[in-house]
């Protein structure tokens, strides 16, 4: 896992006072870490320009083409003079060395955004946005300094937004970066050091990006085992069908020795999943909600009361009965829609799905606090996982799993793993890295996943 900050001046302001580090060393480091990956990935005098703004981060910029002129052939176009004196002071260092300023932009090898960063705190004016609008029109290599200038500190889209195919954040993983508006602009994201390893750098934090090496698969060590070993999972059929054999083959297809559809009337389902009319005794963990539809209150309550770990999905989450039964052993897996709706049940929020998507970890940090026991998983193209105070982000999600079926396997996968004894963070964490991760392995095109297709290549993780 790495670290995540929603802000890192305070990061800044600890270098300054504890590791006597000065403004103009940390501006130094931050554009040497932007002119050593120039470098590496890009011939000798390619063209570049760079688009300063009159805060910090253009005085990133200035320090940037300083670095670059003489190798490249470097173009600095200032939208505004520089206002902070670092900024004019690294003005001068340019101009003094003979670094071309340029009074239009144009289609340079690479464009490097270093406009405005994460101080941006208001709309863009309309000049701006012609300016931004008209580098993404450009088929050139783009670079955002920190962030792509055009999101705010939030995560938030102010009108456009730079598209960069990376963004060379200083300092440490920034919180608006991994928003889902943000996903579409930042690229990849790669974090520059400051002069200073990420362990002095970096303090404590409660957010964290997850990483592949963070999948702990269910992999079976010992060999004196039999299918009750690997737990007993009881899937809750509702008016759909199709959603708990999806759910159910994907949770037998990860690890679980036994799964078993609960259903008053019997159905048509694979043979290698059991079925039944009501929970089996050895039942392990319970999946509930997909397809789920009318479904008689008194028999969902009976459900809702065992004592077994459980993982709600889809229709559960507009049923009053939810509110009730909020504690350490539920999982929860909405999609913004759902949520929106466990918001209101909950009396939390009465928002839109825009609010929620302009606001995700906000609304996700409400919830957990009122309900710190609960697992909640929000989806989105980046996954926010969340108990108690600490969130993990998953950016493995893709345009791929947009399919119906998806959010099924997803269940039925953390389902799995609860089955086998896993605690619910981990189950969680385990089971949405998995789903994102299979996804990213189909190599045929993007919009062809089925669900047949995803349980294939989570069996080969």
């Amino acid at each position: 896992m790495k670290k995540i900050f929603d802000e890192v001046r305070s990061l800044d302001k600890r270098a300054i006072e504890e590791f006597h580090f000065t403004e103009d060393i940390l501006m130094e480091n931050a554009s040497l870490s932007l002119k050593n990956y120039i470098t590496k990935k890009f011939k000798k005098n390619s063209s570049i320009l760079i688009v300063c703004g009159s805060g910090n981060n253009g005085a990133d910029g200035l320090a940037l083409a300083r670095h670059l002129f003489g190798k490249f052939e470097v173009f600095i176009y200032l939208l505004k003079n520089p206002k902070t004196q670092i900024g004019k002071i690294q003005e001068k260092r340019a101009k003094s060395l003979g670094v071309n300023f340029v009074d239009e932009i144009f289609q340079a090898d690479i464009i490097v955004d270093c406009l405005f960063g994460t101080g941006l705190n208001k709309e863009l004016d309309e000049d701006s946005v012609f300016l931004i609008n008209s580098l993404n029109s450009f088929n050139s290599f783009k670079i955002a300094c920190d962030i792509p200038s055009g999101i705010n500190n939030l995560g938030q889209l102010t009108k456009t937004a730079f598209k960069a195919d990376i963004t060379i954040t200083m300092g440490a993983l920034k919180t608006a970066l991994l928003s889902d508006i943000a996903k579409d602009f930042v690229g990849k994201i790669k974090v520059a050091t400051l002069g200073l390893e990420n362990e002095f750098f970096q303090t404590n934090t409660n957010k964290y990006l997850l990483e592949k090496s963070d999948l702990d698969l269910p992999l079976r060590d010992i060999q004196n085992t039999h299918k009750g070993t690997f737990g007993h999972l009881n899937v809750i059929c509702g008016d759909k069908i199709g959603a708990s054999i999806i759910a159910s083959q994907a949770a037998f297809s990860f690890g679980a020795g036994l799964v078993t559809i609960v259903s008053q009337n019997e159905k048509n389902i694979p043979f290698h999943i059991m079925q039944t009319k009501s929970v089996s005794k050895n039942c392990t963990a319970i999946a509930l909600g997909m397809g789920l539809g009318e479904f008689e209150s008194l028999k969902l309550e009976e459900i809702l009361k065992l004592n077994i770990p459980k993982v709600l999905d889809a229709d559960i989450f507009y049923n009053p009965l939810i509110v009730k039964y909020l504690d350490e052993n539920v999982v929860l897996t909405p999609h913004p829609k759902e949520f929106i709706s466990l918001l209101k049940l909950t009396n939390i929020a009465d928002i839109s799905i825009k609010d929620l998507q302009e606001n995700r970890f906000l609304y996700v940090e409400k919830f957990c606090k009122i309900y710190p026991k609960v697992t909640l998983l929000l989806k989105g193209a980046n996954v926010i996982i969340s108990q108690n105070n600490n969130m993990y982000i998953n950016k493995f999600g893709s345009q791929k799993l947009s399919k119906g079926g998806s959010g099924d396997i997803l269940t039925g996968l953390i389902s799995s793993l609860l089955a086998q004894g896993y605690k619910p963070l981990e189950a969680t964490i385990c089971g949405s890295l998995a789903h994102t991760l299979a996804a990213k392995k189909y190599k045929k095109n993007n919009y062809s996943l089925t669900p047949k297709d995803l349980i294939k290549e989570i069996k080969k993780l």
